[in-house]
């Protein structure tokens, strides 16, 4: 038996398992492994300085999988923007045929760019109001993003279990339920809730073929779901990050209405990288979700991607066909 969905059917992959783009982390090791253990594997393209760097890992990663993979590309709000357009155009003439987007509405100018060289657009969302703005626009799948996720969970504060359902009400293009999955439960679940597969970020980094040091690998098996703090809120920015000794005076920092200023050094993207690298947790912050609670190990992505699949199966066959009366 396996799981067949429009998911699977138009990206080309056997699982219906996507690994979201993650800074940092979204790499060749990392991509080709999630591609060549039958799901997608997502590039992480601004973990690269420039185009010309990201066109070299696009082919470097070509070389490790003959699988289908993608590369995300995230508008972020920020003052010296990186020229995503450059990016973008090297993502096309690589001839990759799936991108991840997500952030701010000026990421529709690239979707401009990709959609007339067949290039399949997967748009990460946290509302249903922006699901159907992105899909009335001509994306090809959306990624929901439920409350529980690593990131950029947004505004609203509505959990997966709400969130899925309701996009599944009205968007009519596939969708891939995102936050708080990491194993054959959750897949089952949202395929219940009307999603057709599950993006994966904070489970994929706790594999052996995630970049980063093993310590942070430990940290996430050690931790629960009470492990993440939610930093920016009083900035209209919140982030999912891994409970740490500087998430912590971020909130402290926010509590007495200090301004960004006050943390830009704290939280910027070199000091997180720079622990990442050297296994200290409580150096920067460093994304994680709430799925922490269900990772209990660190496995390949072949043996994680075949787990997941296999319990969902059997979720589906037997635990809930036989409640049938």
């Amino acid at each position: 038996m396996a799981i067949k969905t429009r998911i699977t059917e138009m990206l080309g992959i056997q699982h219906p398992v996507v690994q979201g783009g993650m800074q940092w982390v979204g790499v060749a090791e990392m991509a080709s492994a999630v591609s060549n253990a039958g799901g997608l594997g997502i590039l992480t393209g601004l973990t690269q300085p420039s185009a010309e760097a990201l066109a070299a890992e696009i082919e470097r990663c070509k070389g490790m999988t003959d699988k289908p993979f993608g590369v995300n590309m995230t508008v972020f709000p920020t003052i010296n923007p990186p020229d995503y357009k450059a990016y973008t155009q090297a993502i096309i003439d690589s001839g990759v045929k799936i991108v991840e987007t997500a952030g701010t509405p000026a990421v529709r100018e690239l979707w401009e760019m990709m959609k007339p060289h067949g290039i399949r657009i997967l748009h990460k969302c946290t509302a249903v109001r922006h699901a159907l703005s992105a899909e009335k626009a001509g994306v090809d799948v959306i990624s929901i993003d439920g409350f529980e996720c690593a990131g950029h969970p947004g505004e609203d504060d509505v959990p997966g279990l709400i969130l899925i359902p309701s996009a599944a009400d009205k968007v009519k293009i596939p969708l891939l339920a995102s936050g708080g999955f990491g194993d054959g439960r959750g897949l089952a679940a949202a395929l219940a809730l009307g999603a057709e597969g599950i993006n994966m970020g904070t489970r994929f980094t706790a594999t052996v073929e995630a970049p980063i040091h093993n310590a942070f690998k430990e940290a996430m098996v050690a931790g629960d779901e009470r492990s993440t703090d939610l930093i920016f809120r009083t900035y209209r920015n919140t982030a999912r990050v891994a409970k740490n000794d500087i998430s912590q005076a971020v909130r402290a920092a926010e509590a007495e209405g200090k301004p960004f200023a006050d943390v830009a050094e704290l939280v910027r993207g070199v000091r997180g990288r720079e622990g990442l690298n050297n296994g200290d947790t409580n150096h920067g912050i460093w994304s994680a979700g709430m799925i922490q609670g269900l990772i209990n190990d660190i496995p390949t992505c072949q043996e994680l991607v075949t787990r997941i699949v296999a319990d969902a199966e059997s979720i589906i066959r037997q635990r809930l066909t036989g409640m049938l009366a």
